[in-house]
């Protein structure tokens, strides 16, 4: 996957930011009978094969974690397809969003296991109030720097974990995350390249960065917080409150080149871990969802 250059001008990037992206349809009942969903000949990777092939309570809770976040911010970037302002971007976003379904396959496989649940069933079976995704990975895609500043973020956070999570005692979790901080370390690198081609661009563009930045740096605090499922799950899990300062001393070399000040404001209450979700969670499921529950059983 090719990124583009610091060098390049922010035209196109500036007029093609106020795209904005659709609404989404409306959630269903998971209660509702629905058969088996597949898509046959696609192999999830090694790790899982290797690994345990359960996962106790706790630690299926945390890679439900960590699953959710990646489907979901890969939904998000899937609509750039044919929107980004230009072809190599459609290519580049829609490549990262597959590493993040692969990432989400691997985690909700292995969190499915310990209730007899597929990856599929999972994405395609649960209600908005039993995803445990953070807000920050729900936020709207609106225009294309929002876009940016929130993989700007998210990737500079995934990083960090996966980093220090393929030395989880837990030999799946680490197998997942050592695969999975070589593909996050590409996500930061193109989303670092565009915040300084958007912030030095023109004036358009250095505006909409600045409010991109602005608009999701509230939902960052929820991705530090530590949850007591994590003080279960000592030499496991990673506590996120370390991540923090390793997070935010990756981003503030990109955001002085870029001559952009951390944002200040208020903090999002969060509560994504726990059930507690955003609006914009529901229409993206529903969005999500539609073909599976249209067509229960089905295979393709």
């Amino acid at each position: 996957m090719s990124t583009p250059s610091r060098t390049d001008t922010a035209t196109a990037a500036a007029a093609v930011a106020a795209t904005n992206a659709p609404d989404r349809g409306h959630d269903h009942n998971e209660n509702e009978g629905h058969g088996h969903v597949e898509v046959d000949g696609v192999l999830l990777s090694a790790e899982l094969v290797e690994g345990p092939s359960v996962a106790s309570h706790d630690v299926a809770e945390y890679a439900l974690w960590l699953g959710d976040d990646s489907l979901v911010l890969a939904q998000q970037l899937g609509w750039w397809i044919s929107r980004a302002p230009e072809l190599e971007e459609d290519i580049a976003l829609g490549n990262i969003a597959l590493d993040l379904i692969g990432h989400a396959r691997s985690l909700l496989h292995y969190a499915g296991a310990e209730s007899n649940r597929t990856e599929d069933d999972l994405a395609y079976w649960r209600t908005e109030p039993s995803w445990r995704s953070a807000h920050l990975f729900e936020q709207p895609n609106g225009d294309f720097a929002h876009t940016i500043a929130r993989q700007f973020i998210a990737a500079n956070y995934l990083f960090e974990l996966y980093s220090r999570l393929a030395d989880s005692a837990d030999a799946t979790l680490a197998a997942i995350a050592a695969k999975a901080v070589k593909e996050v370390d590409y996500h930061r690198d193109h989303a670092a390249q565009w915040v300084l081609r958007l912030a030095l661009g023109t004036e358009e563009s250095r505006a909409r960065m600045i409010c991109g930045l602005g608009d999701l740096w509230p939902f960052v605090d929820e991705l530090f917080v530590d949850e007591p499922l994590i003080d279960r799950l000592d030499g496991v899990a990673v506590r996120p409150s370390t991540l923090r300062a390793p997070a935010t001393d990756a981003m503030a070399p990109v955001l002085r080149e870029a001559e952009l000040n951390e944002p200040r404001g208020f903090i999002s209450s969060g509560g994504g871990r726990r059930g507690d979700h955003s609006e914009n969670l529901g229409p993206l499921l529903a969005e999500m969802q539609v073909l599976a529950r249209a067509h229960p059983g089905a295979s393709w």
